[in-house]
């Protein structure tokens, strides 16, 4: 009859999984030539490059300190760039619930609550109540409708800017 061992103990107590070996796992060392902590902080070689080197912590925060990410572009590029990665990296924006601190159940920014009050329109306004007084507001006060009348021309563009707020916010939440 076979002596049981630690080794036929099928990953019991939980410390470890089924079928885990025993052995030592491998670890990768920083590739920083004569440092001997774990990499474990990967960094690109090149831009747009798969290639990685594994960093220690500290050699990490060396290496991004000299990283020029926009190296080799022009300003245009660079630019263009920027603000494509911007538009793409939204789950690192600010917060949206920082935006909110006022009246309405929260749902709402600070800047939907004043469009909404620009618009004469209820706090808890559905898109198509808001779209309503939209209409109604830019007909009344549109420039062709009252020539030479500042008061109305500017209350025809408050009315345009509150109008896109709002759609914007509605296009982020159907979106």
């Amino acid at each position: 009859m076979a002596r049981s061992s630690r080794s036929d103990d099928w990953g019991f107590p939980r410390w470890r999984g089924y079928g885990s070996s025993r052995e030592a796992t491998q670890v990768r060392l920083c590739d920083r030539h004569g440092c001997d902590r774990p990499g474990d902080r990967p960094a690109p070689k090149s831009p747009n490059s798969p290639e990685r080197w594994y960093f220690c912590e500290e050699h990490a925060a060396e290496y991004n300190r000299n990283w020029n990410y926009f190296e080799g572009l022009t300003a245009e590029e660079a630019a263009a760039r920027e603000a494509e990665e911007r538009q793409t990296a939204s789950g690192y924006a600010e917060a949206s619930h920082y935006g909110w601190g006022g009246p309405g159940d929260g749902t709402r920014s600070r800047d939907e609550m004043r469009a909404l009050d620009v618009l004469e329109a209820g706090q808890d306004a559905d898109f198509e109540a808001i779209k309503a007084a939209w209409r109604r507001l830019a007909k009344a006060n549109h420039p062709d409708v009252k020539p030479n009348d500042k008061a109305a021309a500017e209350r025809f563009q408050a009315v345009q800017a509150a109008y896109e707020v709002l759609l914007r916010a509605e296009e982020r939440r159907q979106g």
